[in-house]
């Protein structure tokens, strides 16, 4: 009888443990709102240009690749790149209780001798890309104390190195949104 109860009550702890408050159900309910309603926003802005908008349950990816934002070989932002970036400045200048964290990535290469010039490695390159759109994004009105920029280098593939074309993927800056205090 002993060990019913004890089962019983290990059942019931289970069972509570894994419920979610109203609270916490209503918050996140909004915040998927909120990001649907960005979705929406930013897909209008950037329609034309060849970035991927992914809205996955606690934060909104916007991807572009390299080609979009710097000349071959380069971590200055072009002229298109700039122009691009602009079209959703006005929109993340003005998100309440978000960040917004600019993660640079690289392809697998190593980088060559004009660039070898400026930086070590694809780590460091990709930073120096992650701190130009984020630095651009600050001159276009985000707020500095919302914006942060990474660099992963070749840390974080979304393809096979192997190919042109997975090397192209992998040379990519990503606009990650995410709720304030949230990690």
């Amino acid at each position: 009888m002993r060990f019913h109860k004890t089962i019983l009550a290990l059942c019931t702890v289970l069972a509570v443990s894994g419920c979610v408050t109203k609270q916490t159900y209503d918050k996140e309910a909004q915040l998927a709102a909120e990001y649907s309603a960005l979705n929406k926003k930013l897909s209008t802005e950037l329609s034309g240009d060849r970035v991927e908008i992914t809205q996955l349950q606690n934060e909104l990816k916007v991807t572009m690749v390299n080609e979009i934002l710097f000349p071959e070989g380069d971590w200055r932002l072009s002229r298109k790149g700039e122009q691009t970036l602009a079209k959703i400045a006005p929109t993340l200048s003005n998100l309440q209780g978000k960040q917004v964290v600019v993660q640079g990535f690289t392809d697998s290469e190593p980088i060559g001798p004009a660039l070898k010039a400026h930086f070590p490695s694809n780590l460091e390159l990709s930073s120096a890309r992650a701190d130009n759109v984020a630095r651009y994004l600050t001159s276009k009105g985000v707020p500095s104390n919302t914006i942060s920029a990474q660099g992963f280098g070749d840390a974080r593939p979304v393809a096979s190195n192997a190919t042109a074309e997975g090397r192209a993927k992998n040379r990519r800056v990503e606009i990650v949104i995410t709720a304030a205090g949230r990690p």
